[in-house]
């Protein structure tokens, strides 16, 4: 895959490091931005990354950027930035965004980058950390078919299954439905986990009553290895992620004049977990914030 040209990576957080690793993995070259927020990045430099601190080494003369941010925010703040990186952009360049954002804003952004001469696809990821560090994340790619196409060796990279969803924004709506319903899986199973323990009910017991019933499935599975042994590293999933995550599900789905009423009550359970928590919980972390 060296032959299909640079690429520049805004974003090399928790999702992003292991995007990163497995693009240098495939043989291409890429330069990503130094942020504080980045994830330790030793062993991307042994496999030949570049990182500046110079938004313009990792946008212009670039076949593609990726874009692997947090949320709506951090994308219309790099985006919309003056004097930055639309007009760093060179003519024809691929934005592939990763990030976690809201439809409504994905369409402004992209039509400003389209108008810059360039292409953009929307190609948010689901599954968790460990998996984009094997490279087995699902890709869910809004966008037109010729730059779908061109993204696709990119993503190939660091994807087990890549779905395309249909025009720009398709992505990140299938990305919003997916969590809002991830999410409402590991909220009911954390908070039946802290009743049952308020309860003195077996835990051990409990966890193969749900695996061997009609509760089994990732969510249980990702949350089982806390239950048991207090180890998150199956679920490293920000609470504050979850939150804002379900904020973009219900803007959403006022949006489209959709029921809603569900994804409320479960941002709900996550904004009061945040504030009795002091520090950055991650998911499985709510079971002990709900007891």
């Amino acid at each position: 895959m060296s032959d299909v040209g640079k690429l520049g990576l805004i974003g090399c957080g928790l999702m992003g490091h292991g995007i990163a690793k497995n693009l240098l993995l495939a043989g291409l070259d890429l330069t990503i931005l130094d942020h504080p927020d980045n994830q330790p990045c030793d062993d991307l430099i042994e496999l030949g990354v570049d990182i500046s601190n110079e938004l313009a080494d990792v946008v212009s003369d670039k076949d593609a950027v990726f874009l692997v941010l947090p949320g709506s925010p951090e994308v219309e703040n790099v985006v919309g930035n003056p004097n930055g990186f639309l007009d760093l952009l060179s003519p024809n360049t691929l934005v592939i965004d990763a990030t976690t954002a809201k439809p409504e804003e994905t369409l402004i952004i992209s039509a400003l980058i389209r108008d810059k001469g360039c292409a953009y696809v929307d190609a948010p990821m689901t599954r968790t950390p460990k998996e984009a560090e094997a490279g087995r994340l699902n890709v869910l790619i809004g966008g037109e078919h010729d730059d779908v196409d061109r993204a696709k060796p990119y993503i190939d990279a660091y994807a087990e299954n890549i779905y395309h969803g249909g025009g720009v924004s398709a992505g990140h709506r299938l990305k919003l439905l997916h969590n809002f319903v991830s999410i409402g899986q590991a909220v009911v199973i954390a908070e039946a986990v802290a009743t049952a323990d308020k309860g003195g009910v077996d835990l051990a017991v409990l966890n193969d009553v749900l695996a061997t019933g009609g509760a089994g499935g990732v969510a249980l599975d990702r949350l089982r290895p806390y239950i048991e042994e207090q180890d998150s590293s199956s679920f490293r999933f920000a609470i504050k992620n979850a939150e804002k995550d379900l904020d973009y599900y219900t803007s959403m789905a006022s949006s489209l004049k959709a029921s809603a009423n569900t994804a409320q009550a479960i941002r709900y359970v996550l904004m009061k977990a945040l504030e009795k928590s002091n520090n950055s919980p991650v998911m499985p972390e709510l079971i002990d914030i709900l007891k």
